[in-house]
Parts: C-alpha cells; structure tokens; sequence
C-alpha cells in the first residue's frame, strides 16, 4: 500500500510540474496540438491523405481507424466506466483550460490511447509513415498532462492501451482464420 502511495504522490508531483511550468513555446503550440487532438481531427486527416495514396496507404488508412476506434471503445466506454478518477484539482489548471476540460473520468486518456493506437496500427502497415504518426502522437499526451485534463498516469495508461489496441487488431484477422478453419 505504502508503493502505491508513493505513486500516487509522484504522480501528483509530476503533473503539478507539467501543469505549472514548461517553456513559453509550450504554451503557444499545445493549444493547437489539443485542438487538432480533439475529436480525432488529425488522425481524420491523416486518414484522408493515406486514402488518397491507394494501395498500401489505403491499408494503412482504414488499419489505423480500425486502431483508434478499438482504442476509444477499449477506454471510454469500458476502461473509464470501471475506474473512476477525478481530474487534477481545478486550482493547478489555468482558467482558460477549465472550460473545455471534460466531465468524464481522469483514467485513462482516451486522445493519448486514439493518438498511440492509431500511430503504431498505421506503422504496422507503412513503417516511416506510422513514425511521423507517433512523433505526432506524443506532443498529444504531453498536451493532456499539460493542459490539466489528466495526470501522467492517465496518459500511460492510454498510451499503453493505444499501443494494445493496435496489436488486437494486426493479430484480429489471423485470430478469426484460426476460428474458422
């Protein structure tokens, strides 16, 4: 008990930090890194353009959304309603980040696991492409932390559960062969 305590308190500690401080560039892009983030926008429109490309980037495209759309489900819809976490305290957030912050548990981020889950089920398709999607999904659960919508170990959680979700659906069709055979 005393180790999870322990984490707990980190855990607090670091999102404080991240919430407070960071460099004044931060400031200015991770508001567009969480407006881009919102409603999956930027996997939308990453999706467009690997679809346009046909071929491997169709297969990349509808692989990714397969990911994401697992990832969402596997933490908003059964992930959040099994662990109920509040949100950092609405005293370490900035007042222009209240209003958009969401009702919904804390745990686990569901744009860190979207971003993640999509990143690695494109690179499973188009490597050099799945890289930029995760050197995009990482400004994403920096941007949660930072924001005040989640302490890091939401975005752990999330990242891990993105990274779960894509691994569920490369290994689906081969599962589903196995069935049927």
């Amino acid at each position: 008990m005393k180790v999870m305590a322990e984490l707990r308190a980190a855990d607090r500690r670091l999102a404080r930090r991240v919430i407070d401080g960071g460099p004044a560039w931060a400031r200015r892009v991770l508001p567009a890194v969480e407006e881009a983030a919102e409603h999956t926008k930027v996997w939308w429109a990453v999706t467009a353009l690997l679809a346009a490309t046909g071929g491997r980037g169709r297969v990349a495209a509808v692989t990714g959304v397969a990911g994401m759309t697992t990832a969402l489900l596997l933490s908003n819809l059964v992930t959040k309603q099994l662990y109920r976490r509040r949100r950092p305290p609405s005293e370490w957030v900035p007042p222009d980040a209240l209003r958009d912050r969401p009702e919904s548990s804390s745990f686990p981020s569901g744009h860190t696991a979207a971003a993640f889950a999509f990143a690695r089920a494109v690179g499973s398709v188009w490597p050099p492409v799945g890289a930029t999607c995760g050197a995009l999904a990482v400004p994403v659960a920096v941007e949660r932390v930072h924001s005040g919508a989640h302490y890091p170990s939401d975005v752990a959680a999330g990242a891990a559960l993105g990274l779960a979700s894509a691994a569920l659906v490369r290994a689906a069709p081969r599962l589903l062969w196995r069935r049927v055979l």
